[in-house]
């Protein structure tokens, strides 16, 4: 955790090439349930290597154990509650210009970061928001808009609800079998379609969370990837589109 947050210099943030902090998985929220695993003890606290029923992972995941609160019985599962739509989309076009943020679920970023890992000097306005880890990644937005209700990665979002038919359409007669909050999944990326007229995603190219035109957006993912009923996971030409709140 110091190597990411801090460094040798305690005022880094370890990033790739792209800027992501590729360590970071998702963000727990209030009432997640976390089984531990193993312990690795520290000074004033330890890194837990844990699982979680939110976020199946492959790959091993870790938590701060200042973070969390230690209870004893059987592993229970989160419940999942369905908010009305327009609540959905309201939390949505909130984040509109929210930094895009690799693992990023919660917006407002995490405060106890600069308790848990004060830096070394005064940061700069984009550094300690990074430093923090606000925004959001693709997956976040719907995921923290929906309060966790939607899978939290773009793999699991593939076979999440029923699959809408567009093979063979253009984009403007995707556009007319669109309703709002059907996912358009894409391979690495997911689109979420606001209403008849526009779309919202979190992208690192196009700056954070932006709002775009339906019909546009879809022109612009056609150049790339083919409309397809099913996932192609072999081949991963081509994008689906999944209706999951209807």
């Amino acid at each position: 955790f110091l190597s990411v947050f801090g460094g040798e210099d305690g005022e880094t943030v370890k990033t790739d090439e792209n800027g992501f902090i590729r360590e970071l998985e998702f963000i727990a929220s209030v009432g997640t349930p976390f089984e531990i695993i193993s312990v690795i003890s520290k000074s004033d606290h330890s890194i837990l290597q844990v699982t979680t029923p939110v976020y199946p992972s492959k790959i091993p995941i870790y938590i701060d154990s200042r973070f969390i609160a230690f209870l004893e019985g059987p592993l229970q599962k989160k419940e999942k509650l369905l908010l009305p739509a327009p609540e959905i989309i309201r939390s949505l076009k909130a984040m509109k210009g929210s930094p895009y943020m690799w693992g990023g679920n919660y917006n407002d970023g995490i405060e106890q970061m600069m308790v848990f890992y004060p830096p070394a000097v005064a940061l700069s306005p984009e550094r300690l928001s990074q430093w923090r880890l606000e925004g959001v990644d693709c997956s976040g937005l719907i995921f923290q808009a929906s309060q966790e209700y939607t899978p939290r990665n773009t793999s699991w979002m593939i076979n999440f609800g029923k699959g809408v038919s567009v093979s063979g359409l253009s984009a403007r007669e995707i556009s007319d079998q669109l309703l709002p909050l059907d996912l358009i999944v894409l391979p690495g990326h997911v689109v979420i379609v606001l209403d008849e007229k526009t779309t919202i995603e979190s992208s690192h190219t196009k700056g954070g969370v932006v709002i775009s035109d339906i019909v546009t957006r879809l022109d612009e993912i056609m150049q790339e990837w083919i409309p397809m009923d099913e996932w192609d996971s072999k081949g991963r030409t081509g994008f689906v589109v999944r209706r999951w709140y209807d």
